[in-house]
């Protein structure tokens, strides 16, 4: 099947409260445009150098998601252009992405990023370390960052139960904290979960935003 068709076979399949995130790390800008030309307009991508160079020469009305593990010091070149960084993991990264952001004026969208999975490879927050974040004065004083829900990766592994019980595990702190973090605000709403492997388990947890990659274009 054509990255069209994988495309639209997986568009029929979202609730339209639902968004779709190509993941299209190492991938060619070729295969992009196919995407783009299909009518996908969000793509995600891990790696800075990556995501640099084909924002630099892909059509600017593409929203590009960072969805890997961003290291402080490579930050900065991503800051003018970038839509949502998924994975913001500690307090630390948090506070380099305000000051990035403030530098230039603008204010950055991002998802807090929890560790539901069995496995210790995976990065996050604990609920009680996001808690004390979000309760903190340094918090209060961020006004670069709008925090607009929550990420996170389940075990991998083929056992629907544990994946099923890891999103709603992420949902569960996402209510959590929108009751007590973000009752008032509109912005708060989004939880990433799902891939390609489980992406309908993700949708029936509560998922608002699903990263798929090999579905869409094939396996590397």
């Amino acid at each position: 099947m054509t990255i069209t068709a994988n495309l639209q076979f997986i568009q029929q399949q979202l609730p339209k409260t639902v968004k779709l995130v190509a993941v299209s790390k190492t991938k060619s800008a070729e295969q992009l445009i196919e995407a783009y030309q299909a009518g996908q307009r969000l793509f995600g991508e891990n790696k800075v150098q990556e995501l640099l160079s084909k924002w630099q020469t892909l059509p600017k009305d593409i929203e590009w998601h960072f969805i890997g593990h961003l290291q402080s010091n490579k930050i900065k070149p991503i800051i003018p252009f970038i839509t949502l960084i998924q994975g913001v993991d500690s307090f630390r990264l948090l506070a380099a992405i305000n000051k990035e952001a403030e530098k230039i004026g603008r204010v950055v969208s991002v998802l807090l990023e929890f560790h539901i999975a069995e496995e210790d490879s995976k990065f996050g927050l604990s609920l009680p370390e996001a808690e004390e974040m979000l309760g903190s004065s340094e918090w209060k004083s961020f006004n670069h960052i709008t925090v607009c829900g929550v990420m996170g990766m389940a075990t991998f592994t083929s056992d629907e139960v544990i994946i099923k019980s890891e999103f709603e595990r992420l949902s569960s702190i996402f209510v959590q904290l929108k009751e007590k973090f973000f009752r008032d605000s509109d912005h708060f709403c989004e939880r990433s979960m799902g891939m390609s492997d489980d992406y309908l388990i993700a949708i029936s947890a509560g998922s608002t935003l699903v990263r798929i990659g090999s579905k869409i274009f094939g396996n590397r």
